[in-house]
């Protein structure tokens, strides 16, 4: 057995703010930090101390492959080295969190996990889209648009068959494949959102149907990092925003009277 460690920590959705105290506690006694890109850089100033190694992808540009990434979690570990593979969102969802620690685990390395809030429910929460609601939804599926072999996932056609709200990550490619689904199922007035860089300054959000969702996001330029958001869920966002105008409306109404 390594006197090292490996530590696997969700880093949230984007707000460096959403990642959790014990992350952070995780962050302050490592002595490598290996990061992904959807992870700010500023949580890596709680490890000011540690070695920091960008081993993320950008517009498919892969600064490490997966089988490097895995190396060098076993030889900075075997030098007796606390390693935190920082992540965005929670490791075990689409992160492939659970195969790092098994080829650590493989190797007698102890292995942790600090889980993260998932951007798949916090990144339209975000946006006031809850993924369950009273009469609207009962269960949320959430799914990778894209598997390893570059397809769509098969779920999504199963997914469209059900009244669940469906969350769908890295899914922008196959946008238009993941709506003709849903028209087949005769669902062309199911409104869908797009949200991009979801909890982050630069959070964008483009809200149509499933008819016209696909020109709603040429039009507004969106593109990923996005979670696509289908579903009657979707609906709260502009009842929330009908009630704070009409509160405001009031409330001016109101004042006007005194």
């Amino acid at each position: 057995m390594y006197s090292g460690k490996l530590t696997v920590v969700g880093a949230g959705p984007g707000d460096v703010d959403l990642i959790t105290l014990k992350g952070i506690k995780a962050l302050q006694n490592a002595d490598v930090v290996l990061y992904d890109a959807l992870v700010s850089k500023e949580l890596l100033d709680h490890a000011p101390q540690a070695e920091q190694v960008f081993v993320g992808k950008r517009k498919g540009c892969y600064a490490y492959q997966q089988e490097q990434i895995n190396d060098l979690i076993v030889e900075r570990a075997a030098r007796g080295l606390k390693v935190v593979r920082l992540k965005g969102g929670d490791p075990f969802v689409f992160g492939r969190g659970a195969e790092e620690m098994e080829h650590a685990a493989s190797f007698g390395i102890e292995v942790a996990v600090v889980p993260g809030i998932s951007s798949s429910v916090s990144v339209p929460a975000s946006q006031n889209i809850p993924v369950t609601k009273r009469g609207a939804a009962e269960s949320f599926w959430v799914i990778t648009g894209t598997t390893k072999e570059h397809k769509l996932s098969s779920d999504v056609a199963l997914a469209a068959k059900s009244n669940a709200t469906v969350i769908i990550l890295m899914g922008m490619s196959k946008l238009r494949e993941i709506m003709e689904l849903f028209k087949e199922e005769g669902k062309e007035k199911t409104p869908v959102a797009i949200i991009q860089n979801g909890t982050t300054e630069k959070e964008r959000i483009g809200i149509d149907t499933v008819a016209s969702i696909e020109h709603r996001a040429k039009e507004q330029q969106l593109s990923n990092p996005a979670i696509i958001v289908i579903g009657e869920v979707v609906n709260h966002r502009k009842s929330i925003l009908d009630i704070q105008r009409e509160y405001q409306v009031q409330g001016n109404k109101l004042q006007e009277k005194v």
